[in-house]
């Protein structure tokens, strides 16, 4: 029987077709690593100075050491009072790079009541430290994701200690506290936007004259953004 070879040209078409369109598959293995710790030893972590007017411990604490959550006590007003914690809290970059804080947002009952600020002195009242960097205004973001308010300079993995200098590592000492079962730091060593490791959080909590008797609480949000080193 004979073959037309124009059919025999058609069959090795389509056999060499689904050579080409054949599906192939493979496994391969790669392991992966990392460790879940405490905010204040983390790569980029947080630590507290101020203590709050609530109950003298520090306004950053962490309420239950076995789930690690952080929070800030801001204390009991009345209306028509203010409050400015200049530094109610600290962050650290311990990651070999820098980092950059792009934003920082708040959401929350009454978060209209809050002012946050980045800074360099931590003794300072920030507004008139001449490094302040006013981020949230009456509980509103005034940046964005393609902003950079602060850049935290490398830091050198250490815990212990934070750097005013980028690679002069060991200078600042950022000890345990255990009441508020965080690091901290009282140093009056003044941050340097781009250089320094660490940056303080400064809080002002303005109560209107009109405001309800509650207890309010929310989140803020701190955004960051790195580029990695080539």
């Amino acid at each position: 029987m004979k073959i037309d070879r124009r059919l025999v040209l058609i069959g090795v078409m389509l056999i060499v077709l689904s050579m080409t369109m054949a599906t192939q598959y493979a496994v391969t293995k790669v392991s992966y690593s990392f460790a879940i710790v405490h905010p204040s030893n983390a790569d980029i972590r947080y630590i507290g100075s101020d203590n709050s007017s609530d109950d003298g411990n520090r306004v950053l604490r962490v309420l239950n050491n076995a789930s690690k959550y952080l929070t800030i006590e801001l204390g009991d007003f009345a209306p028509n009072q203010q409050k400015n914690y200049s530094a109610a809290f600290g962050i650290v970059n311990e990651e070999q790079f820098p980092i950059n804080i792009t934003f920082v947002n708040i959401s929350g009952t009454d978060a209209t009541y809050l002012d946050i600020w980045l800074h360099a002195d931590r003794d300072q009242d920030f507004p008139n430290d001449g490094t302040a960097v006013k981020v949230v205004d009456d509980g509103t973001a005034l940046f964005d994701s393609n902003s950079v308010v602060w850049t935290l300079g490398a830091g050198d993995g250490d815990t212990s200690t934070m750097d005013n200098n980028s690679g002069v590592a060991g200078t600042i000492s950022t000890p345990w506290d255990s009441t508020s079962n965080i690091r901290y730091s009282t140093s009056d060593t003044n941050a340097i936007n781009g250089t320094s490791d660490f940056v303080w959080v400064g809080i002002t909590l303005d109560i209107p004259n009109n405001a309800a008797a509650a207890t309010p609480t929310g989140t803020i949000y701190i955004h960051f953004k790195s580029t990695t080193l080539t």
